[in-house]
């Protein structure tokens, strides 16, 4: 019996690539100190699944920023902007796309479905020249080939690129972006031929897109790529690979008449209504690919009904058939659990990271051929079975605070408009008033005194005296800038969902359970193993000692419950949205003793809430109802003149803005800049917002300087769709991935932009 893994992890166990990575942007390092870093990394990645008998090990998953990024680069679809014309895209122009530079902006970046990794969007039009300008992907099969590993290229599909593309600026609206196809195809039959060429024998086509609700014609360009393609795929077995949710009826007939496809593969974890499918219809004589082990959670999978599923399979499709595969890429969960040395005994025995992940692919597929590893099987059925009667998973009280929830919809007693002029008169603002996001600059300093507190290395007294000390250099820096609204620049977080965890029951956290976000950008998620309480207070300390830095107001800052859940390891023994409530009741708890505490201005973050959204249309409204109801939870107890913040980035909002409106924050800001503005196109459209809100006004993602001019020109555009009266001025997002050398000066012609818009709103009058 076969098995296969979709992707893995590239970052590496203790987050080689990442440092890699940023020791060559900084100039510290050079191009071949860092492919030196990547190529030992996949080394290990290949030797380790082929030593864990692994059969169809993947290459050119490893990608510097994103796979699509990767695929952008191969097709030669660099924007004019980067003064690319011909020849090997080189790492100047590929960072420069993802990060920007001195002099141009980098292109836009959006969540991975529903995922929280990010990929660069193409921007492509009518006018692309489209040429091969990257042999990575042949590179890395030789590459392989050469350790003694033969391996299954992974690209990007055609269909699925240009469908996850937006329109360049200045393309027609009408523009059909899957009008490029016939410009497209070629390049990837070069790279077929290619790989067939350098001795590859299979071929993975990520085809993510066929899970999605796509009309006919969409679905009809999968039809006429893979016909095109064909003829160049003769030889080859091809794989194409789908996967975060059931494959719709229509869409599975179209996928599964493939023209030139042998093998098709699903996610059977969050696909599980294609197994009907599967057992009512699928192609003879072709492979399954069963996506049985979660490439998104960290739970152990339960061996024994695996293998009942796989079995039943079997009869399908035959058992040279079935191969047993991850739901997805193993990139979306933790390397590996051995370096876990200090996780407790018990919840460690839960749970299955990528390189446990592996082994549990091999175990199935060896038990379906009668190999079973019994000791394995056993040990398997005794953890799940210590954490279903583990009386640390459940907390009666906890339970019994959240089923009462049912029957309100917790709003706040009085309408927006009236909170906003309460708010005003305690707050006395002016009109586009200027803030940031929350954090601040996260230095080396800065990270050494959190290390050293958490080895207690240092006392508590040194801590919280390092703490308020760049609290106060943060309060003195917003002061000196003139801005409005201040924040105490969250120095003593390392990640805001992190912090958080550690501070409530029912969570566990990793020491080297890290998961790549975007780029060298990792984060650390927490795991929710049990019902979620807050014990005692979290922030109430920190955002007071802010406040008594400054007569301004400062913003206590909050994660808000859905941002908390969507970027968690989530347990998966009873529904989202319970633990969900679960955590709202918390930061209920925390916003009403910040408030308490004398902090008027509370930021709850809700990153996360749009990329949570199910995938196909048909299940958005059970989300949105629970999603938004939890956040109004956390704050429907304040007084009128508390103003509610909330936070959302780097998604697509429009399609969920009448839901972002029913969340009722007082004030919202959003990402808006590194997306051209998109969010602006609702309130062109007529959507009317009476809350108040801070489109970003500039990219925090890059190093690049905005000047006042450009700001200013943001400001107007908004001004163009927005009243002044409810417009805020703030960047993207928070600042803690950036320098001071940048962060100043940024922040210094935001400010300046905002004074600039005052006097001229001023003197029009």
């Amino acid at each position: 019996m076969a098995s296969h893994i979709v992707g893995y992890p590239r970052m590496g166990p203790k987050r080689e690539l990442k440092f890699a990575l940023e020791s060559f942007w900084d100039g510290k390092s050079s191009a071949d100190d860092l492919q030196k870093v990547s190529a030992d990394l996949r080394s290990d990645i290949w030797k380790q699944m082929s030593s864990a008998g692994i059969k169809y090990i993947p290459s050119n998953t490893f990608a510097y920023y994103d796979q699509v990024l990767d695929t952008t680069a191969m097709l030669g679809a660099v924007p004019p902007r980067y003064g690319w014309n011909s020849g090997e895209i080189g790492f100047d122009v590929y960072f420069s796309m993802a990060r920007g530079n001195a002099s141009v902006p980098a292109m836009e970046m959006t969540k991975w479905f529903d995922t929280n990794y990010h990929y660069i969007v193409p921007e492509l039009g009518p006018e692309v020249k489209f040429s091969y300008a990257s042999h990575k992907a042949v590179n890395e099969y030789k590459e392989a080939k050469a350790l003694g590993v033969d391996t299954v290229p992974v690209l990007v599909g055609p269909v699925s690129y240009l469908l996850l593309s937006k329109l360049a600026k200045g393309v027609e609206k009408s523009f059909d972006l899957l009008s490029l196809l016939p410009k497209i195809l070629p390049i990837y039959k070069e790279v077929i031929a290619e790989l067939k060429g350098a001795g590859a024998t299979w071929i993975q086509f990520d085809e993510p897109l066929f899970v999605m609700d796509l009309e006919a014609h969409k679905l009809q360009a999968f039809s006429a790529a893979y016909a095109e393609l064909e003829s160049t795929l003769s030889g080859l077995n091809v794989l194409v690979e789908t996967y975060f949710a059931d494959v719709p009826a229509e869409a599975y007939k179209t996928l599964t008449s493939l023209k030139g496809v042998t093998a098709f593969g699903f996610d059977l974890i969050r696909g599980t209504k294609t197994l009907d499918l599967i057992k009512s219809s699928f192609p003879e004589g072709k492979y399954l690919f069963a996506g049985v082990v979660d490439g998104r959670n960290i739970w152990a999978n339960d061996l024994a009904a695996s293998l009942i599923t796989l079995q039943s399979l079997e009869g399908v499709v035959g058992k040279d058939k079935l191969v047993v595969s991850t739901s997805c890429s193993l990139l979306h969960t933790a390397v590996d659990l051995v370096n876990e040395t200090k996780l407790d005994t018990e919840i460690k025995s839960w749970l299955a990271f990528a390189a446990q992940k592996v082994v549990e692919v091999d175990a199935l597929a060896k038990a379906l051929v009668g190999q079973t590893n019994e000791d394995f099987f056993a040990a398997n059925a005794e953890a799940l079975s210590s954490r279903r009667s583990s009386p640390r998973v459940t907390n009666e009280s906890v339970q019994k605070a959240a089923a009462a929830l049912k029957g309100s919809d917790h709003r706040r007693v009085t309408e927006v408009s009236a909170r906003l002029d309460a708010q005003q008169k305690k707050l006395n603002l002016p009109i586009l008033p200027t803030t940031t996001i929350g954090s601040f600059p996260q230095t080396v300093e800065l990270r050494r005194v959190r290390r050293e507190y958490k080895a207690k290395k240092i006392s508590e007294e040194d801590y919280v005296k390092a703490i308020k000390e760049e609290i106060k250099k943060v309060v003195d820096i917003q002061e000196d800038l003139d801005i409005d609204v201040l924040v105490h620049g969250e120095p003593e977080r390392n990640d805001m969902v992190e912090y958080f965890g550690e501070q409530l029951s029912g969570f566990a956290f990793t020491a080297n359970g890290w998961v790549q976000s975007y780029g060298s950008r990792c984060v650390k998620p927490p795991i929710i193993y049990g019902d979620v309480s807050r014990p005692k207070p979290m922030t109430v300390f920190w955002s007071s000692t802010a406040q008594s830095m400054t007569k301004r107001p400062m913003k206590g800052m909050l994660t808000g419950p859905v941002t908390i859940l969507n970027w968690s390891f989530v347990r998966n023994d009873q529904p989202r949205h319970e633990t969900c409530y679960q955590i709202a009741l918390a930061i209920k708890d925390e916003v009403e003793d910040l408030e308490k505490g004398g902090i008027g201005v509370i930021q709850i973050d809700e990153a996360a809430l749009r990329e949570g959204l199910p995938l196909r249309k048909a299940e958005h409204s059970f989300y949105l109802d629970w999603a938004v109801h939890s956040f109004r939870i956390t704050n429907c107890g304040v007084e009128d003149s508390t103003q509610i913040h909330t936070h959302m980035c780097y998604s697509n909002f429009n399609d969920i803005i009448h839901s972002i409106i029913d969340m009722d924050a007082d004030v919202i800001t959003i990402e808006n800049s590194r997306s051209d503005e998109k969010l602006l196109s609702v309130f062109r459209e007529g959507v009317k917002y009476g809350a108040g809100i801070g489109p970003g006004v500039y990219d925090i993602h890059s190093p690049r300087i905005p000047s006042t001019e450009e700001i200013a020109d943001r400001v107007n555009k908004m001004l163009a769709v927005l009243e002044q009266n409810v417009l805020w001025v703030n960047p993207d997002c928070g600042l803690k991935t950036r320098k001071y050398t940048e962060v100043k000066p940024a922040l210094k012609n935001m400010v300046d932009a905002a004074k600039l818009i005052r006097s001229q709103l001023s003197s029009s009058k």
